[in-house]
């Protein structure tokens, strides 16, 4: 896994190659010609009626959508031939109760379970404590299958330590932020897609947004938002999946809105008053 690659310094990548109001809901419809979220808006009864209209329409469909069954997310294949892979959605599962350090384990023998060790070793490997040696290694040890373990820590370590790419992202020689900063490094799962399982093997879709950056006054390098997809090919070995591979590439990227960015300061209390999920359906 690359930092450079993990946090949109670079395309689609393999892993050998060394690696969020003011309380109110708002709709905000399109309106004709001009810019997508642009234009002047005319008000009359009968726009108002259908603009209503669609939005019950919409809600429906909505809901309709949101009911039916979701049983095919193991039947794809990697080519996309097999049956449409079904959304995310809870399934009733229960969450996995054991850890493996800080990192879940005891995900279930099936489609689900690999779904769920995947969101969560995304989460894991896209973290601020891949930049600390000693946490980067237990990470790889939970993470990793064995024998992919042992022969990636060397190259991890290379990368998370290296002091050009520390100095290119702002943070110390020993990969700390600088003093007043707050480093964010954070996987925000969004869904998984199933796109082959057996008995021992399966690879499975991630599509997340990344946090990157350094929350500081005087930070050159503040926190942005990316999104990326990342499959993870993953192994069935003691009693738990494992990663033996993974690839990734940019996206997809949904339009930006229309909110203000937060302040350094607002942002770094934020990383330090909000913890993690263990993602599980």
């Amino acid at each position: 896994m690359s930092p450079s690659d993990e946090h949109g310094y670079g395309g689609e990548t393999r892993a050998d190659d060394g690696f969020g109001g003011s309380g109110q809901t708002r709709t905000r419809l399109p309106e004709r010609g001009g810019e997508p979220y642009g234009g002047t808006r005319r008000r009359s009864s009968s726009r108002s009626l259908a603009t209503v209209m669609g939005v019950v329409v919409l809600l429906i469909a909505a809901i309709a959508f949101a009911n039916r069954g979701t049983d095919d997310s193991s039947g794809g294949d990697e080519d996309g031939g097999g049956p449409a892979a079904a959304p995310t959605a809870p399934t009733g599962g229960k969450p996995v109760a054991g850890k493996n350090g800080a990192i879940p384990s005891g995900f279930g023998h099936d489609a689900q379970g690999a779904e769920s060790a995947a969101a969560n070793y995304a989460v894991a490997l896209g973290s601020a404590e891949m930049f600390d040696k000693a946490a980067r290694q237990s990470i790889a040890q939970a993470v990793y299958t064995p024998d992919q373990a042992a022969r990636r820590q060397a190259d991890l370590d290379k990368v998370y330590s290296d002091p050009a790419f520390l100095r290119r992202i702002g943070l110390e020689k020993n990969g700390a932020a600088p003093e007043g900063s707050t480093f964010v490094s954070r996987i925000i799962p969004v869904g998984t897609k199933t796109k082959k399982v057996s008995a021992d093997t399966a690879s499975v879709e991630v599509w997340y947004s990344s946090l990157f950056g350094l929350s500081g006054v005087t930070s050159k390098n503040p926190v942005s938002e990316s999104w990326y997809t990342s499959t993870y090919k993953l192994k069935w070995v003691g009693n738990d999946w494992k990663v033996e591979d993974f690839s990734q590439k940019d996206g997809p990227v949904p339009v930006n809105g229309d909110q203000r960015a937060s302040t350094a300061d607002d942002m770094s209390k934020a990383v330090e008053q909000y913890g993690g999920f263990t993602y599980a359906r």
